[in-house]
């Protein structure tokens, strides 16, 4: 069993009696401490762990890697020892693509999921010639400014600023050049997105549908990218209620 000084895993309120775990994707620039309160909020009811990428926080010095495909590779070797009970994936932004990336090689390593949930993500079939990682500081700036995912501190902090832009920029150039081979899930997928955000249309998300043999769910929110920060309850709630009636199916 992996322990809690993994570096790629991190597990801020071990749930050790949980019957299933939830496993946490974040975005683009993002790190594991994103999802600290999806955690404190579900503990100890479900055994929340979130997925440290290189290149950030506590892993800065560490080389970055630039790949979905590549990212997906080494993260499935440091979760398989954390299916010893049912997983569910969430996944936001670059973290749904690499979600979805990582549950079909569990799967096809013999690991089941409950579900993935896919948020404010086009679904992978959904090909948009995106070039923010190109750009220059300021429109990459610009870029983080306008999505509202990163707190005016950090972006008023030119240290913290010239720490985080090289994550940043790497895990836009995964994002935009992910290039998926076609493929399908075996579990349920929920598609959540807002209905300002532009990184995904109405129509990009229904197309998430094509990428499962299971039911394809859709919950649509007011708000941009990242909607969450203000459903928070509602979005917990959500993956509280899903991960309790799959789990329960599971159990028979």
């Amino acid at each position: 069993m992996a322990t809690n000084s993994d570096k790629w895993i991190r597990r801020y309120h071990p749930a050790p009696d949980a019957p299933t775990r939830l496993v946490c994707f974040p975005h683009a620039g993002g790190s594991a401490s994103f999802y600290h309160p999806v955690s404190r909020a579900l503990s100890p009811e479900i055994d929340v762990v979130a997925v440290q990428y290189p290149g950030r926080q506590d892993r800065r010095t560490e080389p970055l890697v630039s790949s979905i495909e590549e990212l997906a590779n080494l993260i499935v070797m440091e979760l398989e020892p954390w299916a010893d009970r049912p997983l569910t994936f969430f996944g936001h932004s670059m973290g749904a693509s690499l979600a979805y990336e990582v549950a079909l090689r569990l799967e096809a390593r013999g690991t089941t999921l409950l579900g993935l949930f896919a948020s404010g993500r086009r679904a992978p079939s959904r090909w948009r010639d995106e070039r923010v990682h190109l750009a220059g500081e300021e429109e990459l700036l610009a870029e983080l400014r306008n999505l509202s995912g990163t707190g005016p501190a950090v972006l008023e902090d030119e240290e913290i600023l010239r720490m985080i832009l090289p994550a940043v920029r790497n895990d836009y150039r995964a994002a935009e050049t992910y290039r998926p081979e076609p493929g399908r899930v075996g579990c349920p997928v929920v598609v959540m997105f807002g209905n300002e955000d532009p990184k995904v249309t109405e129509e990009e998300a229904l197309s998430w549908a094509e990428h499962t043999t299971k039911e394809a769910t859709f919950r649509l929110f007011d708000g941009g990218h990242f909607y969450l920060n203000s459903h928070a309850q509602q979005v917990i709630q959500e993956i509280r209620q899903f991960v309790a009636e799959c789990g329960a199916v599971a159990a028979k």
